[in-house]
């Protein structure tokens, strides 16, 4: 634990930056110095709510005055690149942003390129790849422990497979300690498929592996609506919940369920997101890597471009890295442009934290 507390910023106020900031307050090792937030009844509410007096409409004005050692960029998925950037290039020490880290694909690119050429830690999310049980089972799978991995799946990819499916990729390319390069999908319905947005796509595929691994992609929930990876002997799932260990069958040849024996986590106040924060925070003094990566956020939003522009030419093969980084698949109007601007506004008693979010 630092003796000097992590000076933190927060830029991007709605409901899920509000979760940040309840973290980050109770965490005894970070205080938030200054927010940023464009509503400006919302702004002054958060302010209040988490005894912040330095209050900015924006990244920018926030970042003329104040350098704070971290940031989280928590704002509608539209506005992340100018932040991040904007960030990086005032100095701090480490950026986190939410997920789908970009829309465009050249967005991602430059957030990742940016941070990296200046040294700025670029870390990820709310996503479950942070949860400290899928961390220590893929530990466990890349140590050898279950054996060579000769199978993969993945259920559910459908709905939104860059801004929710993301988490399905995430964790695949953990698991199976690769990455995803070529991807050959089916798209339904035509409308989505047609759309600029996720929203309602289901593509059902196959992801190759660097590593020669197939992965079996099905859009629509099985009886399972998560990731399986499986050796000759044992099989781990991932159903977003902590990861579940098959190992060995028994008498009726079943799958036998183990107990995965996790080690107890300290940091446990806010389910993964607490794994996400934790894990920068020690990238930022230089120990280890977040357990979500600006990169791994970038290629979700990759392998979720290619599942469509695959189903879109009939199930043609597309080969990873695109060549063509202009390529774009945006999230649902929530996550693009936020709540406020989509028909879903925050009352400011919630974010005051008088009343309960409903």
């Amino acid at each position: 634990m630092r003796d000097v507390k992590y000076r933190v910023a927060i830029v991007g106020c709605g409901r899920m930056g509000q979760v940040y900031a309840q973290a980050y307050s109770t965490y005894p090792d970070t205080e938030i110095v200054a927010i940023a937030e464009y509503n400006t009844d919302r702004r002054r509410a958060v302010g209040e709510r988490f005894g912040v007096n330095a209050l900015y409409p924006d990244a920018e004005r926030l970042l003329r005055e104040v350098v704070p050692d971290v940031v989280s960029v928590v704002t509608p998925v539209k506005y992340i690149k100018e932040a991040v950037v904007a960030c990086a290039e005032a100095g701090v020490k480490g950026v986190t942003v939410e997920k789908p880290i970009a829309g465009v694909l050249a967005d991602a690119d430059t957030m990742v390129e940016v941070c990296a050429g200046r040294g700025v830690v670029l870390g990820g999310g709310n996503l479950q790849r942070a949860m400290h049980e899928v961390q220590d089972a893929a530990r466990r799978i890349h140590a050898g422990e279950f054996g060579d991995l000769v199978g993969a799946s993945v259920h559910g990819f459908g709905g939104e497979v860059s801004g929710g499916g993301c988490q399905h990729i995430s964790v695949l390319r953990l698991f199976a300690d690769a990455e995803v390069e070529e991807v050959i999908a089916w798209g339904t319905p035509e409308e989505a498929l047609a759309g600029e947005t996720d929203e309602g796509l289901i593509v059902h595929g196959c992801f190759r592996m660097r590593s020669g691994l197939d992965c079996l992609v099905f859009g629509t929930e099985t009886p399972r609506r998560g990731v399986d990876v499986w050796t000759q002997d044992t099989l781990v799932r991932w159903d977003w919940t902590p990861p579940e260990i098959f190992k060995g069958f028994d008498e009726e040849g079943h799958r036998v369920r183990i107990d995965p024996g996790y080690a107890p986590y300290r940091w446990r106040e806010f389910g993964y997101l607490t794994g996400s924060l934790r894990s920068f925070l020690a990238a930022v003094e230089g120990k280890g890597e977040p357990w979500i990566t600006g990169h791994d956020l970038r290629q979700a939003l990759e392998v979720a471009i290619a599942a469509r522009l695959s189903a879109q030419r009939d199930s043609a093969p597309v080969r990873l890295p695109l060549e063509d980084r202009s390529a774009a698949l945006l999230p649902r109007a929530y996550r693009w442009v936020g709540g406020d601007r989509s028909g879903r506004p925050q009352r400011v008693e919630e974010a005051a934290g008088k009343v309960d979010a409903g």
